[in-house]
């Protein structure tokens, strides 16, 4: 089967009868093996160190909790960047927008929770283990 200038149907990758088509006409970026080692390796690392932050007591508590939410950031940066691809150039600029009201969304859980959590510390508990044993 062939065009109207001779040049046969199925050019440039393309398989009509099965529709896969490998060009891709938006501009965006993918990911090499190595790209993706790179992210898995990462994160990997920022999984491991908070794990063991929590479970060798290295630092105090409201510290651990910073340092946790501080790799939390860290790797959905990683995984939109390594993953995902997000990249300025990319789909006219969409991507960009996506990346800035995911940091938003970012920004307003991680300080939202420290909040919640911050006040229910300060208001659930008033008494100790001991004067609850205690009570009738």
């Amino acid at each position: 089967m062939t065009t109207q200038d001779g040049a046969p149907a199925h050019s440039h990758g393309q398989d009509v009868a099965h529709g896969h088509d490998d060009r891709h006409g938006d501009g965006a970026s993918h990911g090499t093996y190595g790209s993706y080692l790179l992210g898995f390796g990462l994160s990997v690392v920022l999984t491991a160190i908070p794990f063991w932050l929590v479970m060798s007591h290295v630092l105090p508590n409201q510290a651990t909790g910073y340092v946790i939410m501080a790799f939390a950031a860290i790797q959905i940066i990683v995984h939109m960047i390594l993953f995902l691809h997000m990249d300025t150039k990319s789909e006219g600029g969409w991507n960009m927008m996506a990346l800035v009201f995911t940091l938003v969304v970012l920004i307003i859980t991680l300080s939202g929770s420290l909040w919640v959590m911050y006040n229910m510390n300060t208001n659930m508990m008033p008494m100790s283990v001991e004067d609850m044993r205690q009570m009738p």
